[in-house]
């Protein structure tokens, strides 16, 4: 067994309040968030695999492409998505999103309430059925969920490299969150197979994962 797979199967191991059965069950409670730059094959390679692993959803993030660019990559990412009945969330680009008819957008926090201010107005903002929000304080999770957030992210739990400069906010930061709040709660931030229980028995409904999916094989 390879060191990956060994590393999955661990991770029911760890969990005091369920054993899973297989692999697949771990996925279930896993969000994948993409960086193409990361991958050591072709990018939808990895999220065919990804799909053929049973993986919960996917956050298509990509946030340094021109909208144009992301729009072509979000409609393959969507179809390889629909082949496999694995739910795609777009991530910012809101326009791609309405035109490509998705149901399900992620926000940084200032454009969920661009987003919000203007579905207010009546201003013909396309009606997502998903709507996931970055958060990164309990009264940033408290606004979003006030203000329509169907699901919010919480981060950064552990140390990760994308946020090298700051402290990490630790599992009694992500355990208020999730008191706080009744809308799912994601945990985000330098979490993998070896300690994704931990979260997950803290109160977070998934896990968020970057790195390791990226490059899993």
């Amino acid at each position: 067994m390879d060191r990956m797979n060994n590393i999955e199967l661990k991770a029911g191991i760890y969990s005091k309040e369920c054993i899973y059965n297989n692999k697949a069950d771990i996925y279930k409670k896993i969000t994948a968030i993409t960086n193409r730059h990361l991958c050591q094959v072709d990018f939808l390679a990895q999220i065919e695999l990804l799909c053929k692993k049973g993986i919960s959803s996917i956050i298509l993030r990509e946030k340094d492409m021109a909208e144009q660019e992301y729009e072509t990559l979000a409609e393959k990412v969507m179809a390889i998505g629909k082949e496999y009945n694995t739910p795609v969330i777009l991530h910012s680009f809101i326009n791609v999103a309405e035109r490509l008819g998705s149901s399900a957008i992620h926000l940084p926090m200032p454009l969920f309430k661009e987003y919000m201010e203007n579905k207010k107005r009546n201003n013909g903002n396309y009606d997502f059925k998903i709507v996931g929000v970055s958060t990164h304080t309990v009264e940033e999770a408290i606004v979003a969920e006030k203000a329509g957030a169907t699901y919010i992210t919480a981060s950064h739990i552990y140390a990760t490299d994308c946020k090298k400069d700051l402290e990490p906010k630790g599992i009694d930061y992500l355990k208020n969150v999730c008191k706080a709040v009744s809308i799912p709660v994601y945990a985000l931030g330098g979490i993998h197979f070896g300690n994704m229980s931990e979260p997950l028995e803290a109160g977070a409904d998934k896990v968020c994962m970057m790195s390791e999916l990226m490059k899993i094989q």
